[in-house]
């Protein structure tokens, strides 16, 4: 299944995108998509609704695919290509930080450059979707917690990030900068998660190719791994890390995010999302 909500900021409709590229929509049978829904149950339930018994919408601005996201949680470093593009070391363990939940915006949402940015960049990354609550779970059972997956650019500005002190939330948790979507993918329509193509293009320009199945620390191994440092609740977003190509890592010269720029990206079977770069604004971020 592929679960998408749309339509302007706090008015949010449920949905569905069918088979043949159709939004149906849900309204009539819940008021929107939460962490609920992404339990084994939930997706179960929804699963045996009747799609072709539902009304075919015109989809409207896309939001985040479900409501109720408790936690964004990043990785770093996790592409050997990306780490060394950057100049550093493959990491021994997964390097976790977090996202603000301010972050978190639609798939075409305007990307907004925080006041003083001159360093933007951005990441392409798949983003796992938790469904079921783990805490301590092995490797082998990673997988059954995990609801779908999605797209994520994981926008960040490189001076904050590491030039102003060692956290890198600073330059990751800036409102705008975690665009997810355009749907939840559900896992079983996904199937193996470590074979998808990855892509990034600024203003018509391929920078980042590449595919999960380099990624340093996998799926399983990467919701094991936090499991023993936090409880993962159902509506939990993971961002995994991005391949090379990214605008820090440009020879001879880094090139960075400007006003006006437009960025597209997207993963095999996952979809696809575009935004727009702009100068700080908060009738855009609230927007």
């Amino acid at each position: 299944m592929k679960l998408l909500r749309h339509g302007p900021k706090g008015q949010e409709k449920p949905g569905l995108l069918d088979r043949d590229g159709h939004v149906r929509d849900l309204s009539a049978l819940m008021p929107d998509i939460t962490a609920a829904h992404l339990s084994p149950a939930g997706l179960a339930a929804l699963r045996a609704i009747d799609l072709a018994a539902l009304p075919v919408v015109q989809q409207g601005t896309l939001a985040v695919p479900w409501a109720g996201m408790g936690k964004f949680i990043a990785i770093g470093l996790n592409y050997a290509d990306h780490a060394a593009e950057a100049g550093m070391p493959i990491p021994k363990e997964p390097i976790v930080f977090t996202k603000t939940l301010d972050s978190a915006v639609g798939c075409n949402h305007a990307v907004v450059l925080p006041q003083g940015s001159v360093k933007a960049d951005w990441e392409v990354e798949l983003g796992v979707v938790i469904g079921s609550r783990a805490r301590y779970v092995s490797e082998a059972d990673a997988l059954a917690h995990v609801a779908g997956y999605c797209v994520v650019n994981d926008v960040s500005e490189r001076e904050y990030q590491l030039e102003r002190g060692s956290q890198w939330d600073k330059g990751k948790g800036c409102d705008t900068f975690g665009p997810v979507g355009p749907w939840l993918v559900t896992a079983d329509e996904v199937g193996d998660v470590h074979t998808l193509d990855l892509w990034l293009d600024l203003n018509g320009k391929r920078f980042q190719t590449g595919n999960t199945r380099t990624m340093v620390f996998n799926v399983p191994q990467i919701v094991s791994y936090l499991s023993r440092f936090m409880t993962l609740n159902p509506g939990d977003l993971i961002t995994t890390g991005t391949p090379p190509g990214v605008g820090m890592g440009v020879k001879p010269s880094p090139v960075y995010l400007k006003p006006g720029d437009v960025m597209r990206l997207g993963i095999s079977k996952l979809g696809e999302q575009q935004q727009t770069v702009h100068t700080w604004s908060a009738e855009l971020i609230d927007g």
